[in-house]
This record gives C-alpha cells, sequence and structure tokens, in this order.
C-alpha cells in the first residue's frame, strides 16, 4: 500500500483529503479542527516513509488558490473598514503581531530552537498557512542545496505542534474575558449602529399611514430626514395598489409595507402611524415579487443605483441575499454574481426585470476562467518581485501575499470594461475549499516524516508549550487592549483576534457567541493586514535567526 501511494500521488492527495475532511467534522465538547484535519492526516501518513509525500505544485497551487478567493471576497469590506476605524484597528493587530514575534524570538534563545522551526512555532501559533508557505519560499532561497529537504520541513513540524492550541487558546482567551467582564451581546448590538452589519433579521410589516402631514415631503425626502434604514415597497391605496418610488408622497390612509430590522421598523411606525394587521402581499393581481438571480455579467460589479430600475422598469429590489445572508439594498451597494435580489414589479414588467439581471443559476455555477486566471496570474508575479527594505535584506509577498493583495484590488475594483473580476459567491467558496485542502494535504505528507522524528528526540512538548504563551498572550492582548483602551465592540473585537489569527474556525465561535455578524466586520476588516504582516514577519525573522 505504501509503495503504491508513493507511485500514485494522486491517489495519495485524494486519500487524506478524504480521510481527513470528515475527522475535522467531529466535534468534541463543542469543538472540532474543521478542515486543517487534513493537516494532520497528511502528517500521519507522510511519517510512515520518507518518500510518501506529494509534489510541491500541488500545496503552491493550493495556496495560491486559497488567497486569492479570500481576497475576491474580502476586498470590498476591507476599503470599507477604512472609512470608519480600520487604520486604528489594523494598527491594534500589526502592534500584536510584532508582540507575538518577540514572544517567539524569546522562546527560540530560551529554547535554543533552530530559525526554521521558529518561524513554523510563530505561524502556527497564530494559525496562518499563508505565513508558513512564506517562511517556505524563503527557505528555498535561503538554504544550502543539501539541506534543502530538511529546512523545508522543520517550519512545518513546529507549525503543526503549535497549530491545536493556536486554535483552542483563543477559544478559551475569548470565553475567559467575556465571561470575566460579563458582555452582553444583544445589548452591545442595539447600543452601536455600525454599517454594514447584518445585526438582526429583516422583517417587513405593514404600516397604515395616519400621520396628517405625510404627504408634506417626498419618500426619498422624509427617510433622510428621518434618517431610515429601510426599503419601502408596494402600498395600497384605497382599492388601488402602487409602488413606492423615490419622488411618491405618502397619504393619509395609506397601507404600505415597509422591510428592514424590527428597531427600524418601530421608529417608522411612531413617525407614520401605527402597525397594521392586513396583509396586501397577498393580492398579486397586479403586483408581483419574486427572488433573481443576478447571473448576467453586464450587472455584476455595477451599483444598485447606476440600474435606475424604478425609473426604467417601476421595480423596487427590497432584499438582497448573499451566501446565507439577507442585507438591505441600497444604491451605492455593488451586485456580485450569486446574489439574489428579491424584487417588486408590475407583473408585465417581471420578465424584463429577470432578462436584465439574468437568473440563470447555471451562469452562476460558472468560472469566467479568463478573468479568473489573468488575476491569479498577476498575483503571482506580484508574489516573485524582490522588495528591497533598508538594511540590505529583500523580501518577497510570495505565491501567498502577492495573490492577495491583488485580490483585493480587483475585488474591490468588481469589474474592468466588460471584465468581471469578482466570482460567483458559490464558486469562490468552492474554490476556497479545494485550495485550502490542497495545500494543508501538500505540506503535511511533506513534513510527515520530519514531524515523527521531532517528537521522538523529545522536543515536541517544549514547543507546544511556547506556542501555547504564545497565542493566549497575543489573543489577551488584543482583547484587553482593544476593549478596555480603545473601547472597541466586544462583538467586532473577536472577530478581529479571528483575524489576527486568520481562523475561520475562530471566527465560526465568536459569530456562535454574538448571535450577528458583527464578528464578520471585525475579521474582513483586518484579515488581510494580519495575514500580510505575518508573511513579512516570518521573512524578517528567517533573515535575523538564520
Amino acid at each position: 500500500m505504501i509503495k503504491l501511494l508513493i507511485d500514485n500521488p494522486l491517489l495519495l492527495l485524494f486519500v487524506v483529503a478524504a480521510i481527513g475532511y470528515p475527522l475535522g467534522r467531529i466535534r468534541i465538547r463543542g469543538s472540532s479542527l474543521g478542515v486543517a484535519a487534513v493537516l494532520f492526516v497528511g502528517l500521519g501518513i507522510g511519517a510512515l516513509h520518507p518518500e510518501l509525500k506529494l509534489p510541491e505544485i500541488v500545496y503552491v497551487l493550493g495556496l495560491a488558490l486559497f488567497v486569492y478567493t479570500i481576497g475576491l471576497s474580502s476586498g470590498p469590506a476591507f476599503v470599507a473598514s477604512f472609512r470608519q476605524d480600520g487604520v486604528r484597528n489594523n494598527l491594534l493587530i500589526l502592534s500584536v503581531l510584532v508582540f507575538a514575534a518577540a514572544l517567539t524570538v524569546t522562546a527560540q534563545r530560551f529554547l535554543a530552537l533552530p530559525a526554521t522551526v521558529t518561524v513554523g512555532l510563530f505561524a502556527g501559533s497564530l494559525t496562518n498557512t499563508p505565513a508558513l508557505a512564506g517562511a517556505l519560499e524563503t527557505i528555498k532561497h535561503l538554504a544550502p542545496q543539501n539541506l534543502m529537504e530538511q529546512m523545508l520541513a522543520e517550519p512545518v513540524v513546529g507549525y503543526s505542534i503549535a497549530y491545536p492550541m493556536g486554535v483552542m487558546g483563543v477559544v478559551l482567551a475569548i470565553s475567559f474575558v467575556q465571561k470575566l467582564w460579563r458582555i452582553d451581546y444583544a445589548e452591545e448590538a442595539k447600543r452601536f449602529k455600525i454599517a454594514g452589519a447584518a445585526t438582526e433579521s429583516l422583517r417587513s410589516r405593514t404600516i397604515r399611514v395616519t400621520w396628517p402631514q405625510a404627504s408634506r415631503l417626498t419618500v426619498a425626502a422624509l427617510s433622510l430626514q428621518e434618517k431610515w434604514d429601510v426599503v419601502f415597497g408596494r402600498i395600497k391605496r384605497g382599492e388601488d395598489y402602487l409602488l413606492t418610488g423615490p419622488q411618491v408622497r405618502f397619504q393619509s390612509g395609506d397601507l404600505v409595507i415597509v422591510v428592514g430590522t424590527d428597531a427600524e421598523l418601530q421608529r417608522v411606525a411612531e413617525v407614520l402611524g401605527e402597525v397594521s394587521e392586513e396583509e396586501i402581499t397577498a393580492d398579486r393581481s397586479e403586483f408581483d415579487y419574486r427572488r433573481i438571480f443576478v447571473s448576467n455579467p453586464r450587472v455584476a460589479g455595477r451599483r444598485l443605483g447606476s440600474l435606475e430600475l424604478f425609473e426604467r422598469f417601476g421595480a423596487t429590489v427590497t432584499r438582497v441575499r448573499r451566501g446565507d445572508d439577507d442585507f438591505l439594498p441600497h444604491d451605492d451597494m455593488a451586485l456580485e454574481l450569486g446574489d439574489r435580489v428579491r424584487v417588486v414589479t408590475h407583473r408585465d414588467r417581471m420578465g424584463e426585470v429577470t432578462a436584465l439581471f439574468g437568473d440563470s443559476y447555471r451562469a452562476v455555477s460558472e468560472v469566467d476562467i479568463l478573468t479568473f486566471s489573468l488575476g491569479l496570474a498577476l498575483g503571482l508575479l506580484l508574489g516573485i518581485v524582490p522588495i528591497p527594505l533598508p538594511g540590505g535584506v529583500t523580501l518577497k509577498l510570495g505565491f501567498a501575499g502577492g495573490p492577495l493583495i491583488v485580490a483585493l484590488i480587483l475585488g474591490t475594483i468588481g469589474r474592468t470594461g466588460g471584465m468581471v473580476w469578482s466570482l460567483p459567491y458559490s464558486a469562490n467558496m468552492t474554490l476556497r475549499q479545494i485550495g485550502l485542502v490542497l495545500f494543508l494535504a501538500g505540506i503535511g505528507t511533506r513534513a510527515g516524516y520530519g514531524f515523527v522524528s521531532t517528537l521522538a528526540k523529545g522536543g515536541g512538548f517544549a514547543i507546544f508549550a511556547a506556542g501555547a504563551v504564545v497565542t493566549c498572550c497575543a489573543a489577551l492582548a488584543t482583547l484587553w487592549v482593544g476593549h478596555r483602551v480603545l473601547k472597541i465592540p466586544m462583538g467586532i473585537l473577536i472577530g478581529m483576534v479571528a483575524g489576527l489569527q486568520t481562523q475561520p474556525a475562530v471566527l465560526g465561535y465568536a459569530l456562535e457567541q454574538t448571535g450577528n455578524d458583527l464578528p464578520n466586520i471585525g475579521y474582513a476588516s483586518v484579515y488581510p493586514v494580519a495575514t500580510i504582516g505575518k508573511i513579512l514577519i516570518v521573512q524578517v525573522l528567517l533573515s535575523m535567526l538564520m
């Protein structure tokens, strides 16, 4: 069997994935390894024989796919964060990364660890696979040829030993401080109004207009004056129905459908009149509604307001569903392939609106190979460009940092002429998962034999303990400074800690704790800087310590 796997690396790849992926879904006391279990299965199989390893191209390809797809989806949120507190938040994360690097160097001096194991310890403590990949890329340029194999395996050994506590240590730190400080996430979500945070589910209510002065202002002017964050749908006026547009004026006695959060709907009702139990959406004889897939490339990447739906078709979008989340549409929202928009319009115009958006499930399941390949190629080229630093040190972003930076830029741009850079949501998630599995399986099998050898020599426990110290100190420092000193809402802050770790498992735990989407805001706002910062730090550490 071992010889069969050595001779057939493709078979080896899928054996590792097929065993590791389901193992990662097993939960013990509410926690699981997730896709990282593929790494440990790869280590276990690779430990059976020094030749039982996947080709280098497997993990390089996986890494490039993983970081590129993350960059495409995170770009808009990353840029938007800098309009608010993004600079402050990212400076906090960079400061903690420098602090973690100092702790790692202290552990290296105290335990007399090789430089290669030390950078693996740093990457594993902060659970960052792109940083590990950056270390491997740097070692290829610095290591002598006769020691290349050994030195490429050692960072993965340090990474693998420190990784488990890199997840569990952060979860324990979050659990500890939220109990210590008695955090009420529901109350916090009500107190902090943060753009882009879907803190509550969207609802629709029928409101009866009783305010005598409702017709004094148009809907657009009234919404601006009252700062309502809602969308108005159909109006029933007597026995007639009409659709709410920006220039429409409400009249006393109107029944109007309003979409928004419970708190916003209450604010609207307090001004306009009262909530009515009458259901006017059941009558679809004149105005109809449906969810439509955004599959037309000419629409993807464009701002919703630029489509002029009400002016052209007498149509209104009341919700945009992206992945599993519903968002309230605004004129400046950029649509993405795979979005599902809920449209209300006259029955006779529904066909035209559907044709505009595309509504093809098959189309959104496909990837534009031209734009995807071109963007990834630009990222790989950026990754191999040497960047000179003071002191004669030359750094490269590598196959992790280059694609990530290019993807952030392209994801923010959205489209260039007729070229749409973003991917459909489902395609992005699929490629991201495949890339991560390829990377973890590749580095796991290549380091397995060296991993077991290190443990057999008795050096594994010291690395594990050092990694636990680095992880817990970094997480606690971020939480204390962020919440106590900078007064960052805890819901956002624990998302930032997940971004510091660049760890989806920690983000999942944070979302479970808050019950809202605030952790996603914190995660997306610091993830790119944290990833790039760690890639650069491991290269600096290698240059200093080797």
